[in-house]
């Protein structure tokens, strides 16, 4: 009952009643405009009674065909029309379609949620692994490790700021990695370098002065040495340094 009594509905009796109402004006019209060829049919001989019968039902025939192609003619756009209007989907079809074809933003929210806390999680238990910390001292904290017999040079296990860097420095002692002191370095291992890359070949020289005070701090912890002289790079100005005003969010250069 509701189809029947939609909007749609009322449009589709309307022009049945249309069509009806034209087919049948012609066929009255046609009959109408006979009538006396159909009534003077019974004078004529048969023969010529037949032919002139057959020729009336061809000459109505065509009419009434003419007056139904016209029907035709008409309702096909108005179907077409009527057909790709239904499949245009409304704006919160739009929507819905468009949120379930690119997801949720709440779901993919805790996605990336979930995510960022497995890749920490993952950092995190690269530390204790780490050869040495490089800090800001507050803001930055980098966790450094070189592999010993490998061509590449060392590479960031752990990087971040504010609290995540005070987390790295805890863990870091917890575990006796050292921890050095490079304002410098350290912000310059923030802004250029993600976890897992080597660090940029403008630092080599710098690390390597690092992992040399590192070693003879381990040979030092083992009594197999003297103590070692921590190297100055309190003041170290580097070419990748982005200065001070460097975003801790997103390491980018402030004004």
């Amino acid at each position: 009952m509701a189809r029947i009594l939609s909007r749609h509905g009322a449009i589709e009796m309307l022009k049945a009643i249309a069509k009806t109402g034209v087919v049948g004006t012609v066929a009255a019209w046609v009959i109408w405009a006979n009538r006396g060829a159909m009534l003077s049919l019974s004078a004529e001989p048969l023969g010529a009674g037949m032919a002139h019968l057959v020729h009336l039902l061809g000459t109505s025939f065509l009419i009434m065909s003419a007056s139904i192609a016209l029907v035709v003619a008409v309702d096909i756009p108005f179907q077409l029309w009527d057909h790709e209007r239904q499949l245009r989907m409304t704006r919160e079809e739009v929507r819905q379609e468009n949120k379930e074809s690119e997801g949720d933003p709440q779901v993919k929210s805790h996605i990336r949620s979930q995510q960022r806390e497995i890749a920490r999680r993952r950092m995190m238990a690269e530390i204790p692994n780490a050869d040495v910390v490089v800090t800001n001292p507050t803001h930055f904290a980098v966790a450094l490790r070189y592999q010993d017999g490998t061509a590449g040079a060392p590479r960031v296990v752990a990087k971040g700021a504010d609290l995540l860097a005070a987390r790295i420095r805890e863990l870091a002692q917890e575990h006796r990695v050292p921890i050095l002191q490079a304002p410098p370095l350290a912000r310059a291992l923030y802004r250029h370098t993600e976890l897992g890359d080597e660090i940029p070949a403008a630092l080599y020289s710098v690390v390597a002065e690092i992992l040399a005070y590192v070693y003879q701090l381990r040979s030092y912890r083992a009594a197999d040495g003297p103590p070692p002289r921590q190297p100055q790079l309190a003041s170290l100005a580097l070419e990748l340094d982005p200065g001070p005003n460097i975003d801790l969010e997103t390491g980018a250069t402030g004004a």
